[in-house]
């Protein structure tokens, strides 16, 4: 039987210097399933998001993603560091969407999505438009392909951020905040977009302080605080009856 394990975090730790971050995390993301991961800031979820797509390396324990150890190669007890090379065709099978858009200001957003297709991938120009079209048509943005970020909203630059992503047809979508650089009324719009890829059997892992949508969409809720995880689970379980008190007070600031 596949193992249906798309993420396998097993006793991550990360230090900056003498801070540690993460100590000794343990999550598991299975095939279809969207985890949110919420907390206070500083406890960690940017960073343990950042180690999974290889933009951190991580000091100990491990990290899969579809049984790939995402930053360290060698089987014989051996760390040695990725390659860049490797490190590029990991970060494709885990795509990230930021806080910011990062789009390339220069670029259309239909260039945008089609980058890391042309890039990574090294799909033909007219095949990589042809994709991206599809995809901004999925985030309601078909209408705007040939427009620069300059001329988008922030909802309509992070729905390209999101198309960008799932272009690339990720084993895993990482989601970093992103609705908390826009302003509330955008808000909605990108969270739908999230929800339709939900809906469709996308795996994810999200980091979000919207607690309403983390109820609503996610298949389980893990809470972290001081570089752990607290508690996780359903989320009807976690949030509305929480058994860590870090977690209650937690919920309380945030209500």
């Amino acid at each position: 039987m596949a193992d249906d394990r798309v993420v396998r975090i097993e006793g991550v730790r990360k230090s900056f210097g003498s801070a540690r971050v993460l100590n000794g995390i343990d999550l598991i993301v299975r095939r279809g399933e969207v985890v949110t991961i919420i907390g206070p800031s500083g406890s960690g979820k940017t960073t343990l998001l950042r180690c999974v797509n290889a933009l951190e390396t991580y000091d100990d324990g491990s990290i899969r993603v579809d049984g790939v150890e995402v930053g360290f190669a060698g089987e014989d007890g051996r760390r040695r560091p990725r390659r860049d090379r490797d490190l590029a065709r990991i970060r494709a099978a885990t795509g990230m969407v930021f806080q910011h858009f990062y789009l390339f200001p220069h670029l259309t957003a239909a260039q945008n999505v089609m980058l890391g297709l042309r890039k990574v991938r090294g799909i033909r120009k007219a095949a990589a438009r042809e994709q991206a079209l599809l995809w901004l048509e999925r985030v309601g943005l078909s209408d705007h392909a040939d427009k620069l970020p300059s001329q988008l909203s922030g909802g309509q630059q992070q729905r390209v951020g999101i198309a960008r992503a799932v272009a690339m047809e990720p084993k895993v979508l990482l989601l970093d905040e992103i609705t908390s650089a826009l302003d509330p009324e955008l808000v909605g719009e990108v969270l739908a977009v999230v929800r339709r890829l939900a809906d469709d059997g996308m795996t994810m892992l999200v980091v979000t302080h919207e607690m309403a949508f983390a109820r609503e969409v996610s298949d389980r809720v893990a809470f972290m605080d001081g570089g752990i995880v607290v508690q996780q689970g359903d989320p009807e379980r976690v949030l509305r009856n929480p058994s860590s008190d870090r977690l209650k007070a937690f919920l309380a600031r945030v209500a």
